[in-house]
């Protein structure tokens, strides 16, 4: 008789060991608890990350806190310094992704593209240039509207989120979140409610 015949007759369950019923039972005295300590009280309890003392694994981990890093927006830049050397570029013409894209200058358009200054000491923007770009730096624009250019920033997504018109020279947000609100109708209400001091 092999031990695979014998289990399905034996039943499911298996009987449960009675404790403290002697030395020979060999869970007698102290029934596995041990020796003193809270342990072998009845009534004890030990939380899921107690290690006996030491410092437990959750502590020893490096903590990871809030961070707005993921959701910053990464762009393509290109100075003026490199469009105006750039012979595509050397009488003016159209500066937008595509058009730097042919020249070599950027990538792809997987990202928006921005646009800085950086000419070189002594440069000045003769040729006339039209910008498209979703940002450009407030230098870059004074210099391409000043030399007859134009200049349109179309904006990242999260400055359409934020209702900012980057055109025009109030750049404040005009979508305000409603928490935002909130807080300022509340800032009123309890301005409101303060009385005049009086002489």
């Amino acid at each position: 008789m092999m031990i695979h015949d014998i289990t399905a007759k034996a039943g499911r369950y298996k009987k449960r060991l009675r404790v403290g019923r002697g030395e020979g039972g060999g869970r007698g005295k102290q029934s596995g608890r041990g020796n003193k300590g809270a342990g072998s009280r009845s009534g004890t309890t030990r939380r899921a990350a107690f290690e006996g003392g030491q410092m437990p694994l959750f502590r020893r981990l490096r903590k990871y806190g809030f961070s707005n890093a993921k959701f910053r927006t990464e762009f393509w830049t290109v100075n003026l310094g490199q469009i105006l050397t750039h012979p595509s570029f050397k009488n003016g013409g159209t500066i937008d992704t595509a058009t730097l894209i042919k020249a070599g200058l950027v990538r792809d358009d997987s990202r928006p593209l921005k646009v800085l200054g950086g000419l070189p000491k002594g440069q000045k923007v003769s040729a006339k240039l039209t910008i498209n770009a979703e940002r450009v730096s407030a230098s870059v624009r004074k210099m391409v509207i000043d030399s007859g250019g134009s200049v349109a920033e179309s904006g990242t997504r999260k400055d359409m989120t934020r209702g900012i018109d980057r055109n025009s020279e109030d750049r404040t947000p005009k979508n305000q979140t409603k928490k935002l609100k909130r807080r300022t109708a509340g800032l009123t209400k309890t301005k409101k409610n303060i009385p005049a001091e009086t002489e």
